[in-house]
């Protein structure tokens, strides 16, 4: 099946993706610097899958120790999703989001390039559609973004799309993903951040776990069946099994294809509040509070192309969303 190489593997989509490699027959090399996740979750992969994982604790913009693992791991594809994430974060830290995210990338390319590895599938995300492109967002739209970090994403499928203009050897996918939620059904791996929460779900749980006060819903004015921001939440498995499909799928495609992973459904903020309360048994304390800068009403996907490309559509529902990252707060409550 080959041997992939998956950057930022511990993480939360990273760690999920792992278990969906190894259970598809293909062999897997992590490399993550652990500073937003465990070296816990290579374990519980192994313990999930059988199986044991070449793990490598390097930061992607070391050159020496990126190219120390190519030339130990014979790599055939490339799984990108290490990098930092935090949109509030990315706004008061500029400099730090694209110096690590962008050169991270170029020292990756560099030493793949080096090594006769061309094929890369990246983690990128709907935060390339900007403000102005109307919902469902559909891949040939304009790209732009509201903040560092989007304008990383976009940055860097520009390069690859570059790259792969100027060399007809590279293979990449761009899987542009939508709100990623729940955990492995196991529950021994899911969404543990460090430090305060910046992702819906996560927090929800740690209010329902009894970690955290209350949550804050962010404006209940918008333009929206509710007033509050709609999202298009995808289960983290239903995610990292489109990641199997996009290394199959750019294996046997040169160029560079940008692809959504989503469900095509537009769920609001009290929706996944009310879900979670009937999956936790109890309800939730939560308020309103003033919209933040830069966050738009609505953002859904138009899901057809991962269909037609990967033949890959999402399957969970929002009830098994919520049970399942519900399951992963009960059995890890001070995280993994």
């Amino acid at each position: 099946m080959g041997k992939i190489l998956i950057t930022g593997g511990a993480g939360f989509i990273g760690s999920h993706a792992c278990v969906e490699f190894l259970e598809a027959g293909f062999s897997i090399v992590v490399m993550d610097n652990l500073s937003n996740s465990k070296e816990e979750s290579i374990r519980r992969i192994e313990k999930i899958t059988g199986k044991t994982v070449d793990f490598y604790k390097a930061d992607m913009r070391d050159e020496a120790a990126v190219r120390t693992i190519f030339e130990e791991q014979d790599i055939d594809a490339v799984v990108h999703f290490a990098g930092l994430k935090a949109v509030g974060e990315s706004v008061a830290k500029p400099l730090e989001y694209y110096e690590n995210n962008i050169n991270g990338t170029f020292v990756l390319l560099k030493v793949m390039r080096e090594f006769g590895c061309k094929t890369i599938v990246f983690s990128s995300s709907a935060t390339v559609y900007g403000m102005n492109n109307p919902v469902p967002y559909v891949e040939d739209m304009p790209t732009s973004a509201t903040n560092p970090y989007g304008y990383t994403k976009v940055m860097i499928e520009q390069i690859l799309h570059d790259l792969c203009v100027a060399d007809k050897d590279f293979h990449v996918v761009a899987l542009r993903y939508f709100n990623p939620i729940g955990a492995h059904k196991s529950g021994l791996i899911g969404e543990d951040p460090n430090g305060i929460p910046n992702n819906l779900l996560p927090y929800i749980g740690q209010v329902a776990v009894g970690k955290l006060e209350q949550l804050a819903v962010f404006g209940d004015d918008y333009d929206t069946p509710d007033g509050t921001g709609v999202r298009d939440y995808i289960h983290v498995v239903d995610l990292a099994k489109g990641h199997v499909s996009a290394v199959n799928y750019a294996m046997e495609h040169e160029g560079f294809m940008p692809i959504n992973l989503g469900t095509g459904n537009g769920i609001s903020v009290l929706e996944m509040v009310h879900a979670y309360e009937k999956a936790c048994g109890k309800p939730l304390n939560y308020r309103i509070a003033d919209r933040r800068p830069g966050d738009i009403a609505s953002s859904y996907a138009n899901a057809s192309r991962a269909k037609e490309l990967l033949n890959w559509e999402a399957q969970e529902t929002l009830e098994t969303m919520c049970e399942d990252s519900w399951r992963f707060m009960q059995q890890n409550p001070n995280g993994l």
